[in-house]
């Protein structure tokens, strides 16, 4: 079950604000990932599942890739992905990255931080561990965007 944590005056407080824009055709998104991980490749189905045009990069670097995405400590996961202007770290719902181009914050992305089992790309049978979707910009602040449990 999804709960959403949007609240405009927390958005407002952390220096985020919130600006709806029209969406509609496909949205093209570029994932960085190493040549070795299987996940990967299922959250890129995943996008693809849900109307992403997707291109995908292997990397050997991914340490330089999430330095210059502006991921700060404890954010970080095992892919990043640029989509219009934001960054996607890790298993990030599409549903979620819909959402965020839909709103169109100030921010730098989103993270969902680890591996966390059943988020997309993570499906292990039953197994479904709670997690955040965090959002982050490039002052180090975060907020919750969304939560699964």
């Amino acid at each position: 079950m999804k709960k959403s944590t949007l609240a405009l005056g927390l958005t407002a407080a952390l220096g985020f604000s919130t600006t709806a824009v029209a969406g509609g055709a496909a949205q093209s998104i570029h994932v960085y990932k190493s040549p070795t991980c299987g996940c990967c490749g299922d959250w890129i189905d995943h996008l693809e599942e849900n109307g992403f045009d997707v291109k995908a990069t292997n990397s050997n670097n991914m340490g330089k890739i999430k330095a210059e995405a502006g991921l700060i400590a404890g954010l970080g996961s095992c892919h990043t992905a640029y989509v219009g202007d934001y960054v996607i770290e890790g298993h990030v719902p599409a549903e979620d990255i819909k959402r965020l181009l839909s709103e169109a914050p100030q921010a730098t992305g989103l993270s969902v931080p680890g591996m966390p089992a059943g988020s997309p790309g993570m499906e292990m049978g039953g197994r479904s561990d709670p997690y955040q979707v965090i959002m982050f910009n490039d002052q180090g602040q975060t907020r919750i965007f969304s939560e699964y449990n």
